[in-house]
């Protein structure tokens, strides 16, 4: 077996860690959904099982994983302009010397 085997066994075994670690965890209740972790998860788990699926010819299942790892970065969008939002509103509201 050559590297690249090797490199995209691994990716699609670690990715599908990540993806059913993710909902396990909040389902479990560990993390929230709109987490940087579950986020995190999503993202590299796609990502990672989206290389294996096309490596493989697994189209249907690498574009799912595209979808995957687009929800992921819209989730980090999002999490990333509120989390900047709520660093504005504490700004406005110090109290001024």
């Amino acid at each position: 077996m050559d590297a690249t085997v090797i490199i995209v066994n691994v990716l699609g075994w670690v990715g599908m860690a990540l993806l059913v670690g993710a909902y396990a965890l909040v389902t479990a209740g560990r993390i929230h959904g709109t987490g940087l972790a579950f986020q995190l998860m999503n993202l590299f788990g796609g990502g990672f099982l989206m290389v294996n699926s096309a490596y493989y010819g697994a189209w249907p299942s690498a574009v799912l994983n595209l979808v995957w790892v687009v929800i992921g970065t819209v989730g980090l969008l999002r999490a990333a302009l509120r989390s900047s939002r709520v660093q504005d509103r504490g700004q406005l509201l110090d109290p001024v010397d």
